[in-house]
């Protein structure tokens, strides 16, 4: 099977953080408050329920491999995870990638190798100019 392959746009913010453990999300929400410490990125695109059918039915098979690349100008960082057969993609603002099994309408992907505190400082320093803007780019293989 092709790999499918999505690209989308958000932006930076002057509360990014990108501190929490477990979690990395964008969203498209506008505004992000100081505990919204896994949020990278607002005014994204695309959320969970905007991601093109053929996307999601690749996600949802059983061994499907999800690559999330955030690129910031001339800074890159890649994260790399699962899909799962529970995925709902339900959310109309999110998409969170977690390094747990933990599914819901929000979750883009499960078992990653990275949450926000594990993503490049540079990258993230960046991210704290409200002007700046992100290229998000989802690949989902193997599925």
């Amino acid at each position: 099977m092709q790999p499918v392959t999505i690209v989308f746009s958000a932006r930076g913010h002057e509360n990014v953080l990108a501190t929490h453990k477990t979690t990395v999300e964008v969203t498209k929400e506008k505004h992000l408050t100081k505990q919204g410490d896994c949020i990278l990125a607002v005014e994204a695109t695309k959320a969970a329920e905007d991601l093109p059918d053929e996307f999601k039915q690749a996600a949802k098979k059983q061994g499907a491999t999800i690559t999330i690349t955030f690129q910031v100008g001339e800074l890159v960082e890649v994260v790399n995870a699962k899909g799962s057969p529970l995925l709902t993609f339900t959310h109309p603002t999110d998409l969170v990638v977690r390094k747990s099994s933990f599914v819901c309408g929000r979750t883009l992907a499960i078992h990653a190798d990275k949450a926000a505190k594990d993503l490049s400082r540079k990258l993230v320093e960046k991210l704290k100019d409200p002007k700046q803007q992100v290229t998000v780019t989802l690949v989902v293989e193997n599925y």
